[in-house]
């Protein structure tokens, strides 16, 4: 039986938090004597009686969550806070409120696709806000990939189960912790990286927008140009911090806490680091010879975009669309990889592939060995049946989201191109897609309502994992 109460107090407590953060943009519209100020103000107000009203009804001495209650709670409270969440945008002057969602979804999920234009000139509250909304929906995926993924055992995720992952009583006050630190963790790295951008030469509110939109992975900018606005060494910082966002924080709370490097041991994070050098130094020496850039030039252009797009950011910095039909492939196909679980970036993930492979060279071991007995392991981890048939419905899901989503987005009058890099930029999360339209140099903008609507839809799946959130249309979930 689901547990409506608990779940409607939880809930008032994101939108509490919410309302606080609104208070930040309206500080900066009061600051800078901006007319948004209002719409915080109506914003942050009508978020806080919405956070009270849940609360209050909310209320109960006893607050546990089954399974159930987690799967509807987790699709739930993204879906409720985006729809609050696009108040400022829908009260600021000429943005629509299917424009403003569409902002806020892509934001909230760390994805990175925009309909907004005049960046360079548009509100420092407008800016600062669609920065928080990345920052807040970065850590946010962390703790839900960290404690609550491997507790649902969402495509494969049990692999990464910790004490922290039970929900049980005895459980919570570890879960607490964990949170606490990752949090920590998560502001420290940010600090690092607004200096970082500082000294690289961009203004304190430029760093600081970049920084929180960097390390969550998000890819909104403060300028129409992106990161083309700035200076190199600027591409080498965001460059860092991206391949940072992409790796696992609770590394680094282990690392901090046990004060070792042990953790840099990790299948995962070995893999994903290899894969990203790899095809940057490949591609790289792709557009030395075939495009006659410099050399040093060509490894910043190459790794950053690499970069910026296996980690779902989704920076621009140059068309690289335009680099010919190779390097097209190889970001269409980098579009899909994803960097690590537990990280704030989205896609498949490198741990699928990699524990795809494992399976793939057991089975043709088992070919020539059919009386044998092989025990695939990851990580030092046998895999389980449970994990292979969760790991492969995850991955027949996250297709048939693509494949569907595509459809709707060619009834919508889009060309096949479009529809398709838009399907698979909205559920990996990347933020631009390929062609004149959405692409590095465009933007969402010229698309038609049910089209964004779909997409919004698609980057809520993507980010949630799709299983999560499909679990609620199959009837047994509802039956008491």
């Amino acid at each position: 039986m689901l547990n409506f109460r608990p779940l409607l107090f939880i809930l008032g407590i994101f939108l509490s938090t919410l309302t606080a953060f609104m208070l930040i943009p309206g500080a900066f519209a009061l600051y800078y004597g901006e007319e948004t100020v209002g719409a915080f103000m109506i914003s942050s107000l009508v978020a806080g009686t919405a956070a009270s009203f849940c609360m209050h009804q909310g209320q109960s001495q006893k607050l546990h969550l089954n399974i159930r209650d987690m799967f509807l709670l987790t699709s739930l409270t993204w879906f409720i806070v985006s729809l609050f969440a696009a108040l400022p945008f829908t009260l600021y002057h000429g943005i629509n409120y299917t424009d403003a969602f569409f902002e806020t979804m892509s934001g909230i999920t760390t994805t990175g696709s925009t309909v907004l234009s005049g960046l360079d000139t548009m509100d420092h509250s407008i800016l600062i806000w669609r920065s928080l909304l990345q920052w807040l929906g970065g850590i946010g995926f962390i703790v839900m990939a960290v404690a609550v993924l491997p507790f649902l055992n969402v495509g494969g995720m049990r692999l990464f189960r910790t004490e922290s992952s039970d929900w049980g009583d005895k459980a919570t006050p570890r879960t607490q912790h964990m949170a606490k630190s990752l949090f920590i963790v998560y502001i420290l790295l940010t600090f690092l990286c607004f200096l970082a951008y500082h000294s690289s030469g961009m203004n304190w509110f430029q760093a600081i927008n970049h920084a929180m939109t960097t390390l969550s992975t998000g890819g909104y900018s403060t300028s129409d140009s992106s990161m083309a606005a700035f200076s190199k060494e600027a591409h080498w910082v965001g460059t860092t911090f991206m391949l940072t966002g992409g790796l696992p924080l609770l590394m680094f709370v282990y690392m901090v806490q046990q004060k070792s490097l042990k953790v840099w041991n990790d299948a995962q994070v070995k893999g994903f680091l290899k894969f990203v050098i790899l095809v940057s130094i490949l591609l790289a020496l792709w557009l030395w010879s075939s495009r006659e850039i410099a050399p040093i030039d060509a490894l910043r252009l190459a790794s950053f975009n690499v970069v910026s797009v296996v980690t779902t950011t989704g920076y621009g910095l140059t068309d690289y669309s335009a680099w010919g039909a190779v390097a097209n492939i190889v970001f269409l196909f980098l579009m899909f990889v994803g960097s690590c679980s537990g990280s704030t970036s989205g896609g498949i993930k490198i741990f699928r592939f990699q524990i795809a492979g494992v399976i793939m060279r057991e089975q043709l071991k088992q070919q020539f060995h059919p009386n044998g007995v092989f025990k695939e392991r990851y990580n030092n981890r046998i895999i389980r049946d449970d994990i292979v048939r969760s790991l492969v419905t995850f991955i027949l899901l996250f297709m048939l989201v693509i494949v569907g989503l595509s459809i709707i987005l060619v009834l919508t009058g889009l060309d096949p191109i479009t529809s398709f890099t838009g399907a698979i930029t909205a559920v990996t999360n990347v933020g631009p897609g390929l062609g004149d339209t959405i692409g590095p140099a465009g933007n969402f903008a010229p698309l038609p309502d049910v089209a964004k609507w779909a997409l919004s839809v698609g980057m809520l799946l993507g980010r949630l994992e799709i299983l999560t959130v499909a679990v609620l249309f199959h009837p047994s979930f509802w039956r008491y």
